[in-house]
């Protein structure tokens, strides 16, 4: 098992801050990679230097009992993995309120919040009476955040945020200390969540910004402060909660609310609707994007059999980049990354090195050898996401059929039908020789193909995954490519897993 450079140097300096032995590389890279995995580990993700007094102090809360030094070193929120040193914080859900684990939480927690208990506990260790478990969460991210006196790169955006925040830290490593958002914790939860494994020596955070209704992304700027603001594009990603486009390009951009006035926002220039309002953005606002108007523009555009490739230039200069991720999206996002690497002082020579090697988290092109290609995108789906797919899936060089089996997207409210129906539309003159589709959402897109004078020899229409399992593997042959979309809650993860069996 391998590392990779970038990671080498991360490794290196943990190890001179732990006096573990500067640039020590074992001659078997296994070897190097436990030492770094074992160094890592004890390294990051563990709070420094804060105590219950801190944690009073920035809640604004009450010790009702127990020792205000105690040491916190983490934040938990299910009392299932409470650890020492961690504070547990009892959230209210929709469904369950975890004071009811309080109990079972300070086995091995260090520490609790509580909003129910008014008057002293007895109890060794330390109860913090607040007013809301929540916002008490958040002024701790907050505090933790003003610690780390370092840049902040905030991500938001419809579609491809968590891989531009990716690709952003792949870029600003080349040449600094990166710290990123762990998974998807990029809810108001997620985030002062993620903000709580910061630690020294990082010289940079990627933090991705998400949210479902109005008024959270104005809380989740104040907690990040954010000295770069990325917008990835503004869709239909929640429209059932925010009603219209605009809507949510107005929620998107108040990431800026609480940006410092230094700050910078960087905006999709081949979105139309953030092209049009950069004029009007009350900050220094720079865009990215493949439209020759972009700041940071990309070019020449090439897709492989196993990538891209293409040419960025931003103020005369030019830098040709390759990566092994396919995709005119992920070019995009490659572009955010080379632009805020750009802002942090590292050249775009440097910085286009980073996607060379870059794997996304997202998409996987997985290779039956003697059977077929899968193209899995089954993380989740929006209109602009499944276009994305399917222009991949167009763009591959495939000597056998191409085909698309696209299931229902989720939360698009009253228009869902009509969001569906479109996407049939947009695959009428895609060079796809099949489409099949999964769900009752998705049976308006087989509907849209139908009423045309389509190409298609065939479209199916099924309920069930094993099904479309079964029947791909019937028809499928070793040339073939499939792409298979849909939203999460499809799980059409359960196709990929027959398939690839």
């Amino acid at each position: 098992m391998g590392i990779c450079t970038q990671e080498y140097w991360k490794f290196a300096y943990i190890c001179d801050k732990m006096n573990a032995g500067f640039f020590y590389w074992p001659a078997c890279s296994a070897c190097f990679y436990m030492k770094y995995e074992t160094v890592l580990e004890r390294q990051i993700g563990e709070m420094k230097n804060i105590t219950v007094k801190d944690i009073v102090n920035a809640t604004g809360g009450f010790l009702l009992c127990g020792d205000e030094d105690t040491p916190i070193t983490g934040l938990c929120i299910d009392s299932r993995k409470a650890q020492p040193g961690d504070l547990f914080i009892p959230l209210l859900g929709n469904k369950v309120d975890g004071h009811r684990f309080i109990e079972s939480a300070m086995e091995k927690a260090s520490a609790t919040l509580t909003s129910e208990h008014d008057n002293v506990v007895i109890s060794e260790k330390p109860f913090i009476r607040v007013d809301d478990t929540m916002k008490a969460l958040q002024a701790i991210g907050m505090d933790i955040r003003d610690r780390y006196d370092i840049p902040y790169i905030g991500v938001t955006g419809s579609v491809g945020k968590t891989t531009t925040r990716e690709m952003i830290a792949a870029a600003v490593s080349t040449a600094k200390r990166c710290f990123q958002t762990n998974g998807n914790e990029n809810s108001q939860i997620g985030v002062p969540m993620t903000l709580s494994r910061m630690t020294d020596g990082y010289d940079a955070a990627v933090i991705e910004m998400g949210i479902s209704e109005p008024g959270q992304m104005e809380i989740l700027s104040e907690i990040v402060k954010p000295s770069i603001c990325v917008v990835t594009i503004i869709g239909v990603a929640h429209i059932e909660f925010m009603k219209t486009q605009e809507n949510i390009r107005k929620e998107k951009l108040s990431i800026i609310n609480h940006m410092n006035k230094d700050g910078l926002l960087l905006l999709n220039g081949d979105d139309p609707l953030l092209r049009e309002i950069k004029a009007d953005m009350p900050c220094r606002t720079l865009t990215f994007g493949i439209d020759e108007i972009c700041d940071f523009q990309g070019s020449n555009v090439k897709c492989g059999e196993q990538g891209m490739e293409f040419d960025c230039t931003h103020n005369g200069e030019t830098v040709h980049v390759t990566m092994d991720i396919l995709g005119k999206h992920n070019v995009r996002n490659a572009l955010a990354g080379i632009a805020v690497a750009y802002q942090m002082g590292i050249p775009i020579t440097i910085s286009a090195k980073a996607f060379e090697h870059f794997e996304g988290q997202r998409q996987r092109l997985i290779h039956m050898e003697n059977r077929y290609t899968i193209l899995d995108d089954t993380y989740n789906a929006s209109p602009d996401s499944m276009k994305a797919s399917i222009d991949v899936l167009c763009d591959m060089d495939c000597e056998g059929k191409k085909i698309a089996v696209l299931g229902d997207m989720f939360e698009l409210g009253a228009d869902s039908a009509s969001y569906h129906y479109q996407i049939g539309e947009y695959l009428r003159d895609k060079k796809i020789d099949e489409v099949v589709v999964v769900g009752k959402e998705a049976l308006e897109i087989k509907k849209a193909l139908d009423v045309c004078d389509t190409k298609y020899a065939k479209t199916f229409s099924f309920m069930d995954n094993e099904e479309v399992a079964l029947y791909l593997m019937a028809i499928m042959r070793p040339e073939d490519v499939v792409l298979i979309k849909g939203s999460h809650g499809m799980k059409m993860d359960e196709i990929v897993k027959i398939l690839t069996n």
